[in-house]
């Protein structure tokens, strides 16, 4: 039995990508799972899946878009109404919006910030207190590599979201550790998956050697294991790791040059 048995689980974004393969991967280690995300036949389609694949298992699906900001209160409360008390918070839903910073309008860059930044708040302060009266919680927040670098051209927030989930798990972390809540900040590089081609950029990363990428499941196995562990941030993947630390030691100076250099290989600049 691992320590996942027997508890419940919500990951957003589960309908794709990184979500998906989170909770397949606490699927096969016992949870039982509240998946959520805009697609509800994605999602009950996975639900089905998993079902089938793990008798006994339950999979609860809620349709739900984060980028309303009545959409994590509801959601708790559902969950609630539910009978289900949350042990588990993958916060993965997100997205890019391509281009420069004014080639999009504010609305865009609103919603954005609602889904990556406010609602993963807004669900661990919700959920937190359970898990702090069970003495027992587990919070990933699906940050990224690009919140350990310089900020590039073009997905002009993406960044400066990353860093921000990186910055709110490491005190989150440190706030909870006697509750036994571990709080992970996950941050994988470049992931196959659907994010690429949402936001336009596949064509441009298509490119990128085949060693800088990892599958979404690598990324979920990687990540939940560091969870488990009580790291407080996980780059996934030795490449992404070696990058971070080559970032690091270099000048600011230099390492914005770098991604000024480099960006158009990996962010579209202005949109299709």
């Amino acid at each position: 039995m691992t320590t996942t048995s027997s508890r419940w689980a919500l990951v957003t974004g589960a309908s794709a990508g990184i979500g998906e393969a989170f909770a397949r991967e606490l699927a096969a280690r016992g949870a039982s799972l509240v998946v959520t995300a805009r697609r509800e036949e994605r999602l009950a389609k996975l639900a089905a899946e998993l079902a089938g694949k793990h008798p006994g298992l339950r999979v609860e699906t809620i349709a739900a878009d984060l980028a309303d900001p009545k959409a994590p209160e509801a959601l708790c409360a559902d969950i609630e109404r539910r009978g289900i008390a949350i042990d588990i918070l993958i916060n993965n839903a997100g997205y890019g919006v391509p281009g420069h910073y004014l080639s999009q309008p504010w609305q865009r860059h609103a919603d954005f910030i609602q889904v990556l930044m406010t609602a993963p708040c807004e669900l661990a302060y919700r959920l937190l207190p359970g898990m702090q009266q069970r003495r027992y919680g587990r919070i990933a927040n699906i940050a990224s590599l690009a919140g350990h670098v310089p900020g590039s051209a073009g997905h002009t927030m993406y960044a400066a979201s990353k860093a921000y989930l990186i910055k709110f798990s490491q005190s989150l972390a440190l706030e909870n550790r006697q509750f036994g809540v571990n709080v992970c900040a996950v941050c994988p590089g470049f992931t196959y998956s659907e994010f690429h081609d949402v936001t336009g950029s596949r064509p441009l990363v298509s490119k990128m050697p085949k060693w800088m990428w990892m599958t979404s499941e690598e990324v979920a196995r990687e990540g939940w294991d560091a969870t488990e562990r009580g790291e407080i941030v996980r780059v996934t993947g030795r490449v992404n790791r070696f990058i971070k630390g080559l970032i690091k030691v270099l000048p600011d100076k230099v390492g914005l040059a770098l991604v000024q250099k480099r960006s158009k290989d990996f962010r579209v600049q202005d949109p299709h």
